[in-house]
């Protein structure tokens, strides 16, 4: 198979760069929050991750290296398939932490909620990209009743809370970067104004009670005599600990020491602060920044209207991710199970980040090509 030069010359190496550090960065934090203070054996899990990388690499120079057009044209049969890994998991799935998420193949399991979020931003980018000049009434509440709706109900009733809201912002986001009138703004602004109590008393009704307990320990997180708020206070002791420059790598203890729960996970950032401090927290902001603004200037850059709002939709998954991540982990957003992108320990998602990476390298190396 011939490659194109210009294909190489164009080829986003910042991109690469970024995603490619911050996952090793994710590797040693991993490696650190989970290694034995005294004794013990060390747990495999940065070795899984370190596989998973490469996978994840394998995955990225594959979508590279088909045009991207060519996901326009599948965008319909790629989201069926998302939906219907969706359904699989409520027949099939592995029920593990009061939730249903996971589906095993032999040794391996995978989460295809990670999965169909990529899924739905090419079907919406799709959808969108036909549309000429801005998003109407119509046109949002047909997106959302298509693509929105049933991926809603499927992932409440798994429950996964967290990747629900996530493809709500991810749909808000795209609608407004399509563009709509001020007519439809204002009108969206009075129907959410109503209808809030109404669906909020349905989503509250079909919530687990765990849930629940987070939603309220997040609201008021001292009255909490069930301890449900222990996860975001040992979360903020960690990071507070760290202070400016941080206690040094391998020199964390709220990690180790199994004060803080979950913490190759959902709170791996905590670890992270404790070691690195302030000016390690910031550098590693700054990194994802670079990554974020470096996928908008690609949408800025596209060829195509499609190429455009996928990038948007990439992006703006990335930045959903890391302000809720981050945000969970010092108090200021609920704690919904969010891993943060490249950094969590979790193969499915790795993957999936590295596909959205090379669907963004690719939009940028594609953009002098003439759209047919």
């Amino acid at each position: 198979m011939k490659i194109d030069r210009r294909l190489i010359t164009n080829f986003d190496w910042v991109v690469l760069c970024t995603v490619l550090f911050i996952t090793v960065v994710g590797i040693m934090t991993i490696f650190s929050a989970t290694r034995p203070l005294i004794g013990g054996e060390q747990p495999s899990f940065y070795i899984k991750q370190i596989y998973w990388l490469f996978i994840g690499l394998v995955a990225l120079a594959l979508v590279v290296s088909v045009d991207y057009i060519w996901l326009s044209r599948t965008s319909h049969i790629v989201y069926a398939v998302g939906l219907l890994l969706l359904l699989a998991v409520l027949i099939l799935g592995r029920i593990g932490l009061g939730a249903q998420r996971w589906i095993n193949i032999g040794p391996f399991s995978f989460q295809p909620s990670e999965l169909f979020k990529l899924c739905f931003i090419l079907m919406l980018s799709r959808y969108m990209s036909m549309i000429h000049g801005t998003m109407s009434i119509r046109n949002i509440l047909i997106a959302f009743f298509a693509f929105v709706f049933l991926p809603l109900l499927l992932l409440l009733k798994q429950p996964d809370l967290g990747t629900a809201v996530i493809l709500l912002l991810i749909f808000v986001l795209m609608v407004l970067a399509k563009g709509v009138g001020r007519k439809v703004i204002t009108l969206a602004v009075i129907i959410a104004l109503i209808s809030v109590p109404f669906v909020g008393n349905i989503i509250w009704d079909e919530l687990k009670d765990y849930q629940k307990k987070r939603l309220l320990a997040f609201v008021q997180p001292d009255i909490d005599p069930e301890g449900v708020s222990y996860h975001i206070n040992q979360s903020k002791v960690a990071i507070g600990s760290g202070g400016a420059f941080g206690k040094g790598y391998l020199k964390g203890t709220q990690g180790p020491f199994r004060f803080l729960p979950e913490k190759h996970t959902d709170f791996v950032f905590s670890v992270f602060a404790e070691e690195w401090g302030f000016i390690g927290s910031l550098f590693l902001l700054a990194v994802y920044l670079i990554l974020i603004l470096r996928g908008l200037d690609t949408a800025k850059r596209a060829k195509d209207e499609f190429g455009r709002l996928l990038s948007l939709g990439i992006t703006f998954m990335f930045l959903v991710y890391c302000f809720v991540n981050i945000g969970m982990t010092i108090g200021l957003m609920p704690v919904v199970g969010i891993p943060l992108p490249f950094m969590s320990y979790g193969g499915t998602a790795l993957v999936t980040n590295f596909i959205a990476a090379g669907i963004l390298i690719n939009i940028r190396a594609r953009r002098f090509e003439l759209f047919y």
